[in-house]
């Protein structure tokens, strides 16, 4: 087996690929855009990227079992709005109290979805679909057709995206940053290293197989949307600190950004396969390419079309580079288990 396939796995191949690609957009753009090579520019792409970000890793662990959330969106809008009203009406309730209720009533929509996913098994597609509207309408409904309003919010709230924790090369690394990449580590150590994320994987890889060695199938897609609408509730809160004034219309389209952001970061949308590192990586592209854009005054319809055709060369490329790749590797492990001792007690590797 060559050093390549001992240490790096198809799926790194991606990500890889994927960087490197974000680099050359950041030279492309940078070589079209006047004043590109900013902190401006950088705060203005990381603040985006770390809202799709905290969803994405929650999208990630659903895409993995095999399913989608497409309510993300909603939950977001209904998370900001809602925490923004308690805020308004209590300037004193704290961060960590705010966050709570963000990611309480985040939990509990995407708990619902799960109930209806693993034990109703309804397809999470048409679940999911139904309760974008739902939420949405719920949403509606609560607002009675008001905004929730920057000036209603306490200062701590509105100053939470300016605040840098610490300065690299002259870039401030500000806190809504911080808190994102703290859930991107968090959960690829969750499901790198430990049995309970490994479930993730194993049921997206083979369900039947997984339910035979007794893994509970029902609970662990449960949990994975109920962690998704948790995590879309904490970006309802990230989203709330960065925009402020909330209406009816917030977080709407998002779950587009996020699906883009997770299948073009290599996560299988068939299921067992990705990472959330490279769910972060297709999020910065995403994020890089539509502030780019923007700044080039390109139309938004044009921007939602890219993140179409991104989505669409994302699922081509698995289904037919990475697949190939797969295989190339499978027959190379095959090989090598297969490869005879040495008679004197050679002591090579004889497995992968």
């Amino acid at each position: 087996m060559s050093w390549l396939q001992r240490h790096i796995r198809p799926e790194q191949v991606r990500e890889l690929s994927l960087l490197l690609i974000i680099i050359l957009a950041v030279i492309v753009f940078g070589s079209i855009i006047d004043g590109y090579y900013t902190s401006r520019t950088f705060n203005r792409i990381a603040t985006s990227v770390a809202i799709v970000t905290v969803i994405g890793v929650g999208m990630t662990l659903v895409v993995l079992t095999r399913n989608i959330d497409l309510s993300v969106g909603s939950i977001v809008g209904c998370t900001a709005y809602f925490t923004g009203v308690q805020l308004a009406a209590d300037p004193n309730l704290g961060a960590l109290t705010a966050i709570a209720i963000a990611m309480g009533l985040g939990l509990l929509m995407g708990a619902i979805n799960g109930v209806i996913v693993a034990w109703g098994r309804v397809p999470s597609i048409i679940v999911t679909l139904g309760t974008l509207a739902i939420y949405r309408g719920i949403l509606i409904d609560y607002s009675g057709a008001k905004t929730v309003t920057t000036d209603s919010l306490p200062p701590w709230l509105v100053d939470l995206p300016q605040i840098p924790l610490f300065t690299i090369g002259g870039v401030e690394i500000r806190a809504i940053v911080v808190l994102a990449l703290i859930v991107v580590v968090f959960f690829q150590l969750l499901l790198s290293f430990f049995n309970f994320g490994r479930g993730f994987y194993a049921i997206g890889s083979n369900p039947d197989a997984a339910e035979l060695v007794g893994l509970p199938k029902e609970r662990i897609i449960f949990t994975a949307f109920a962690l998704s609408g948790a995590l879309a509730g904490l970006a309802g809160f990230m989203f709330l600190a960065r925009f402020g004034n909330i209406t009816v219309e917030a977080g709407r389209g998002l779950e587009l950004q996020v699906v883009a952001a997770v299948v073009v970061g290599g996560v299988n949308i068939f299921g067992g396969s990705g990472t959330v590192i490279g769910a972060m990586l297709g999020a910065v592209m995403i994020g890089t390419l539509e502030q780019s854009l923007f700044r080039l005054q390109i139309n938004e319809f044009w921007r939602d079309a890219i993140l179409g055709l991104l989505i669409l060369l994302a699922v081509a490329s698995d289904a037919v580079l990475l697949n190939r790749l797969r295989a190339l590797w499978a027959r190379a492990d095959m090989r090598l288990v297969a490869r005879p001792t040495s008679a004197v007690g050679d002591e090579r590797e004889v497995a992968p």
